[in-house]
């Protein structure tokens, strides 16, 4: 899929392909040979622990490999060094089973969700706040922001606040339902239409990425994916 912006006057086309996106978190754990979720590994694509991952939530690289789990699940089942289980824990970096399909290093489709999720929370708080009219708002005015959106969801969703966006939070939160009501909160209609529409597109581009594969299972969104993604931008 392509798409076409124009950024600083000048028209830049991008190149979409959708290639192994509809990997699932636990699928992966379990082909990679990989501890389950609950490991302090907390990643499939890198060997950050939990708290390395709290400490740093920007930089990361993908460094995992099918071969080199391959090899780890070889230390972890020989013990060539004679260590300690979490001294020989913490070498082979959650490994532990061997793993027997490869698969791409791609974000799995679990993340774009809780990603997506997150950016759009951010939103809501800022339409409450009306930032397009006070951009310079204090620290104390978004926190009360994110209290009003946490109190409102919990009353018209059942959505209970969460300290760290999840998989189950961010599926409830980008329904039309939601939006709905998030938009009883603002005052503007012409935000308000933006916001559904917003969400509307959201939805129609969703099932392209959650797809294996989007030209067999959802052709028709993936032919609009480009004029979907060009009104979202």
């Amino acid at each position: 899929s392509d798409l076409m912006l124009e950024i600083g006057g000048i028209l830049r086309n991008f190149k979409f392909s959708f290639r192994g996106t509809g990997y699932d978190e636990k699928l992966v754990r379990e082909v990679e040979g990989l501890e389950a979720s609950g490991s302090i590994f907390i990643c499939t694509l890198c060997d950050a622990t939990r708290l390395e991952a709290s400490q740093n939530l920007v930089f990361h690289s993908i460094t995992r490999s099918h071969s080199e789990n391959l090899q780890r699940y070889e230390t972890w089942r020989a013990n060539p060094y004679h260590e300690s289980a979490d001294e020989l824990r913490d070498r082979v970096k959650g490994v532990s089973a061997k793993p027997f399909i490869e698969t791409l290093p791609s974000i799995d489709a679990l993340h774009c969700d809780i990603g997506n999720a997150a950016e759009f929370y951010k939103i809501f708080q800022l339409e409450i706040g009306e930032v397009y009219k006070n951009p310079n708002a204090t620290k104390e005015e978004r926190k009360k922001w994110s209290t009003i959106l946490d109190k409102h969801l919990r009353k018209k969703m059942n959505l209970k606040p969460i300290m760290r966006m999840n998989g189950n939070f961010a599926r409830k939160l980008m329904t039309k339902e939601t939006v709905e009501a998030v938009c009883e909160l603002l005052h503007c209609e012409e935000r308000k239409v933006a916001l559904k529409e917003l969400m509307d597109l959201y939805l129609n581009m969703k099932p392209v990425w959650r797809s294996s594969c989007p030209a067999k299972e959802c052709p028709e969104l993936l032919c609009q994916y480009s004029y979907h993604s060009q009104r979202f931008a």
